[in-house]
């Protein structure tokens, strides 16, 4: 594939993530977050059936695969759903977005760690510039800090503020993992026999939390609207991001497409902007500036790269 279009495959995808998170929040308010999690798996495994059968040209699975398939899904979907959501729920929005901020160096670091991929001066300031805007752009944001949150609010958040910092870490290993793991899946398998075996997965591991939260749930409560932004956000969440992610994966090195992760904050920003009629200050938007700046870094061809 031409790196030009894996490049856009990869920053469509981060920028889908963005708005699909932003766009979440009714979704959120309107149903558990567990049967919330089985719906989108479930409406993403009915769009994707035909993407499970193996096609005549793949070799069979051997046991890594599979392997690395489950922990996949395991690491990617399930766990770092339930690391972010929590994690999310026990500390401050600025605490969050600072630990966030360091995807792109986690999967840097893993990528070399595993794949042996080297780190290049080049990439190792894109990865720079990626922390440095997001961290920037969530100590902007005009919210309490944690410190000022515990001494007004001394109940569960400013008690718990540790463990969810904690989880929220694990959602940034978690996020590395599923980067690196997906580039060694994309040497043997398809992008869209990945994303839909990875999302079977998905379904199965929380399959069990769903009944329990449907066995309990007036479904009747829900609008037609929330359906209907229920079918958006198991389409991009399952499907679209996936395929797009390990598509672009193919062509670029993890540590690379780690960069991209920026896009994410950034279309969710955007998307707050413009739909949710939130305001965006100067610094968010020298914020964001910096961290653009690290994906043309990653981007830009090399000068005596070999042809493609």
């Amino acid at each position: 594939m031409n790196r030009i279009l894996a490049y856009a495959c990869l920053a469509l995808s981060m920028s889908l993530v963005g708005s699909y998170v932003a766009l979440s929040k009714p979704l959120v308010a309107a149903l558990p977050v567990f049967l919330l999690a089985w719906l989108r798996f479930g409406i993403g495994g009915a769009a994707m059936l035909h993407w499970l059968k193996k096609p005549a040209k793949e070799r069979p699975m051997n046991r890594q695969t599979k392997r690395l398939l489950f922990l996949e899904s395991f690491l990617g979907n399930f766990l770092f759903s339930i690391c972010m959501l929590f994690g999310v729920s026990m500390t401050s929005a600025v605490a969050a977005g600072v630990i966030m901020a360091s995807i792109p160096a986690a999967v840097a670091l893993l990528s070399w760690l595993f794949l042996r991929e080297r780190i290049n001066v080049r990439t190792g300031l894109a990865v720079a510039c990626a922390v440095a805007g997001v961290v920037l752009v969530s100590l902007s944001k005009q919210e309490p800090t944690l410190h000022a949150v515990a001494k007004t609010e001394p109940g569960p958040l400013g008690k718990t503020a540790w463990l969810g910092n904690l989880l929220l870490v694990g959602a940034v290993i978690c996020e590395a993992a599923y980067a690196v793991i997906g580039k060694k899946l994309t040497g043997v398998l398809s992008p869209k026999r990945i994303t839909a075996l990875i999302n079977l997965w998905g379904f199965v591991l929380v399959t069990p939390f769903g009944v329990w939260a449907a066995w309990r749930f007036d479904f009747a409560s829900v609008s037609s609207s929330s359906w209907l932004l229920l079918v958006f956000y198991s389409l991009a969440a399952s499907v679209w991001t996936v395929w797009l992610w390990m598509t672009g994966l193919k062509t670029v090195p993890a540590n690379q497409a780690g960069v991209f992760t920026v896009l994410l904050p950034i279309s969710a920003a955007a998307v707050g902007v413009l739909v949710l009629g939130e305001k965006l200050g100067g610094a968010q938007i020298g914020a964001f500036g910096i961290a653009l700046i690290g994906v043309v870094l990653a981007t830009l061809p090399q000068r005596n790269a070999p042809p493609h």
